[in-house]
C-alpha cells in the first residue's frame, strides 16, 4: 500500500513538473511576443532606452574615472521623462535624437549643447503632407496673433504642448469632461504654477478663482468648459483655437453659451459625433449627450406645447375678464 502511494506521489510530481515547464515556456513566448510587438509599434524604443535609463528615473548613476567610484545623483525633476507617457503621446514613434542633438548620446553631456536652439514644431509639421489635414499653417497664423506671442516673443509651442507627453484628445476621446480637464491642465500648468510662470513674467500668476469672481457656479464651469472656449477666437478650420485673446476680449456674456446657437457648438463640441436633432427633438443634442447647459438643451415639442398652454391660459384670463365686466 505504501509503495502504491509513493508511486502516485512521484507521478503527481512529474505531472506538476511538466506543467511548470509548459507554463514557463508559454510565459517566455508571451514575453517574446510582447517585446516583438513593442519593437514593431515603437521601432526606436531600443535607441530611446539609452536616454530613458537615466531620464526615466529620479536618480542616475555613473562611474567617476577620477575618484574610481560609482556615483549616484538626483536627476533634475524637470528633466525626468515618464517613458509610459511618452509611448502614449503623439510623438511615440520618434527617436530622442530626432529633436535633441546626437551629441547627447555621449555622457557626460557637453554643456554647449544646451546653447543650441531646439527645433520648433513647425520645423517638422510645416509642409508635411501627413499632417496637412491639421492645418498647421493656419495654426501658426493664429499663434503669431495670440496674446502670448505678442507679449512674449520667445513663447514656444512646447510651453503648452509638452512634446514628451502631448496627446490630442479632441479627436481620440468622446468624453467631454476628460477633454476639458486635459486641455485646462495645459493652461493651469503655467497660470497656476509660479515657477513656470516666472519663466516668462516677473510678476506672479493671478489667482484663477479671484480673476473669475464674476462667473457664477465657478466649479461647474471649470469642470465642463475649457479655458480656450472663452479666451480664444473661434476658428472654423482648426482642430483647436490657438489665437488666445487679451483678457478684456474674453467672453463675459452668458448668452454666448447659454443660447440656442451656443459658441460651444463651434469649439468644444465641434469635433464630436452629432446626433440628428429629429431623433429626440432636442436642440444641441451633442451637448445634451455630455452635460446640461441652461437654455441650450431644449425640446422643440415642449417649446411649442408651452407656448400653446401659455396662449390658452392668457385667452381664458381675457375671456374671464370680459365676462366679469359684462356681468357688472
Amino acid at each position: 500500500m505504501h509503495t502504491i502511494v509513493k508511486m502516485k506521489s512521484i507521478q503527481m510530481n512529474i505531472a506538476f513538473s511538466i506543467l511548470m515547464i509548459f507554463g514557463l515556456f508559454a510565459v517566455s513566448q508571451t514575453v517574446k511576443a510582447q517585446e516583438a510587438q513593442k519593437q514593431k509599434t515603437f521601432p526606436n524604443a531600443t535607441d530611446n532606452h539609452r536616454c530613458f535609463k537615466c531620464h526615466g528615473h529620479k536618480f542616475f548613476s555613473f562611474f567617476n574615472d577620477v575618484t574610481e567610484q560609482k556615483v549616484i545623483k538626483r536627476m533634475n525633476p524637470y528633466y525626468v521623462i515618464d517613458s509610459s507617457e511618452f509611448y502614449r503621446s503623439n510623438h511615440r514613434v520618434l527617436e530622442c535624437t530626432d529633436c535633441h542633438d546626437g551629441g547627447y548620446l555621449k555622457f557626460p553631456h557637453n554643456g554647449q549643447l544646451q546653447m543650441q536652439p531646439m527645433p520648433t514644431c513647425l520645423d517638422c509639421h510645416d509642409g508635411d503632407d501627413v499632417t496637412a489635414k491639421f492645418h498647421f499653417n493656419e495654426i501658426k497664423k493664429e499663434f503669431d496673433a495670440s496674446v502670448h506671442k505678442k507679449m512674449y516673443s520667445n513663447f514656444q509651442c512646447s510651453m503648452c504642448h509638452d512634446p514628451h507627453k502631448y496627446l490630442v484628445t479632441a479627436r481620440r476621446d468622446k468624453n467631454i469632461k476628460k477633454i476639458v480637464i486635459y486641455d485646462n491642465e495645459m493652461c493651469l500648468s503655467c497660470h497656476s504654477d509660479i515657477v513656470n510662470y516666472k519663466v516668462l513674467s516677473d510678476s506672479a500668476p493671478k489667482n484663477i478663482t479671484v480673476a473669475h469672481d464674476w462667473l457664477p457656479n465657478q466649479i461647474i464651469h471649470f469642470q465642463n468648459v475649457r479655458c480656450l472656449d472663452c479666451h480664444a477666437k473661434v476658428q472654423n478650420d482648426s482642430m483647436v483655437d490657438h489665437q488666445i485673446l487679451p483678457k478684456a476680449s474674453a467672453v463675459h456674456n452668458c448668452v454666448k453659451c447659454h443660447s440656442k446657437n451656443t459658441i460651444l457648438m463651434a469649439s468644444l463640441y465641434k469635433f464630436q459625433s452629432k446626433k440628428n436633432r429629429s431623433e429626440n427633438g432636442f436642440l444641441n443634442a451633442t451637448i445634451l449627450n455630455n452635460s446640461y447647459v441652461i437654455s441650450a438643451n431644449r425640446n422643440t415639442i415642449l417649446n411649442k406645447a408651452s407656448l400653446i398652454i401659455f396662449g390658452l391660459i392668457l385667452l381664458i384670463i381675457i375671456i374671464h375678464t370680459i365676462l366679469r365686466i359684462i356681468s357688472k
